[in-house]
């Protein structure tokens, strides 16, 4: 990122620089967007509320805050307990901060004052949250844009903003959810930024795992590793999604990693391990999985799965375009999978038969892939209803029933392999992902750094690396 001009979000080190401006454009997108809406009166404000500080069950343990994304993506503020307004004329934005008792400064630090956070967070006005009724009574909006809708991934409707005396304030909830919505699938070039920056962190994180690992190790020490790469070296305190560790018969489970499988079993001889994670910097989301054989050599069933993946992944990347339907590339993946298995003698039968039943949904319960930003799911990925009867059966995994335009940044998942584009007009980045229950389904590697990088060697014997036009990968 160019040299950031005005107040930034920085870590330090080698940490990326973030500059403020990214949230006052998303604030300006936000605003033209809405001022093209007919259905939006003059002298509108949004209104959101940002994420609030929780404990562990009835206890008085913190769990590490993270903020809300809608509130992220539009005013970049790291503090729990705040709201956000922005007049929709003319764009001024007001954060309100709590405003903290006198012991916060012993227990937890200095007290901050108002110009502090204005500064900070380059906005245009800071007021406390006990006095959004008043400030806002003060300047007469004629309709409160609030935010209600349903993520189309969790089916979780996302928070409202609500404060003491916002009923005698005219509110409108159904407008700015898909208005903002739009907004976020669309990244801008800071956003890009941020998120090459990310996947950068996460795939070093990555070499280092493959570096490491040997037989006989858990599982969760290489989950270790990677967390530990990405918060020394990327500033990276949290992880996008649980880790997923998975070697042998584990690497054939999408999710696993989780509580009633934590990544505990003992990594064997001949075992394919399946890494799939990605850390996450300043809200900003990554997702990669990496596969390779544990003892660095592929078994001919190993190399048939993997090679079988390199070629429908290819066959994506050289027709993904804009103005292409993602339907028609996880089809297009689908098919060459099956073709692949075919050849190689798992299945028999006519592949056409194969696609109109759709038996390319056993191996690939999943769509092809998904948005990426602020969320690993990103917001837009599946169009309202796409569930209930958009796509066809065993298709309705698929996000968005959308044709594929510029600024898009999302993963593909599909088999085996990782792979990332990432282009300054196009801007994809097509992640694979696991199809079949056999132990030695696995994933192949890439890193997005605007090359794609593959294991060049699956003959069997000890990997050399991959050589790339970014310069060897040596795992």
């Amino acid at each position: 990122m160019a040299a950031a001009t005005g107040p930034s979000f920085w870590l330090g080190n080698e940490t990326l620089k973030v500059p403020l401006a990214l949230f006052a454009l998303n604030r300006q997108r936000l605003c033209e967007r809405l001022r093209k809406n007919p259905a939006v009166q003059a002298g509108s404000a949004v209104v959101l509320q940002g994420g609030e500080e929780t404990q562990r069950y009835c206890t008085d343990t913190g769990v590490i805050f993270r903020q809300e994304s809608f509130f992220h993506w539009t005013f970049g503020v790291t503090e729990p307990g705040c709201y956000g307004v922005i007049d929709v004329d003319t764009g001024t934005a007001t954060l309100f901060v709590p405003r903290l008792p006198p012991s916060h400064a012993t227990w937890m630090g200095k007290i901050h004052s108002k110009e502090h956070f204005k500064e900070k967070y380059a906005v245009d006005d800071v007021q406390y949250t006990d006095e959004i009724a008043s400030v806002l009574t003060s300047r007469s909006p004629s309709v409160l844009l609030t935010l209600r809708g349903v993520n189309t991934d969790s089916g979780s409707i996302c928070r409202e903003a609500s404060f003491e005396g916002i009923s005698k304030f005219n509110v409108n909830n159904t407008i700015l959810h898909p208005e903002i919505v739009e907004c976020r699938v669309f990244k801008t070039d800071m956003e890009l930024e941020v998120l090459h920056y990310t996947n950068k962190i996460s795939s070093e994180a990555h070499r280092e795992v493959m570096k490491a690992v040997k037989v006989g190790m858990k599982e969760y020490e290489m989950e270790s590793l990677f967390e530990h790469y990405c918060y020394s070296r990327g500033g990276m305190r949290h992880s996008s999604y649980t880790c997923i560790c998975g070697s042998g018969e584990n690497s054939a489970v999408l999710h696993y990693g989780h509580a009633g499988a934590p990544n505990d079993k003992t990594i064997q001889d001949g075992d394919m391990c399946v890494f799939d994670m990605g850390g996450e910097y300043y809200c900003f989301a990554s997702d990669i999985t990496c596969s390779f054989p544990a003892n660095g050599k592929f078994t001919p069933d190993q190399k048939a799965i993997y090679e079988a993946v390199l070629r429908s992944c290819r066959a994506v990347m050289s027709a993904m375009k804009p103005g292409v339907w993602w339907p028609d590339m996880h089809r297009l993946a689908d098919r060459i999978h099956l073709e692949e298995l075919t050849r190689i003698g798992l299945l028999t039968g006519s592949v056409d038969a194969m696609v109109q039943v759709h038996l390319g949904a056993v191996f690939m319960p999943h769509g092809l892939g998904h948005f990426l930003g602020l969320d690993v799911h990103d917001v837009g990925g599946y169009p309202e209803g796409a569930k209930s009867g958009a796509f066809q059966t065993l298709l309705t995994e698929v996000r968005y029933s959308l044709v594929a335009k510029a600024l898009f940044f999302s993963t593909r998942e599909n088999w085996q392999q990782t792979v990332f584009i990432f282009s300054s007009k196009r801007s994809f980045v097509l992640t694979e992902s696991i199809l079949l229950t056999d132990k030695h389904c696995g994933k192949n590697m890439a890193f997005p750094l605007k090359v794609i990088c593959f294991i060049s060697d699956t003959s069997g014997s000890p990997l050399p690396g991959a050589q790339c036009s970014g310069g060897p990968v040596k795992p």
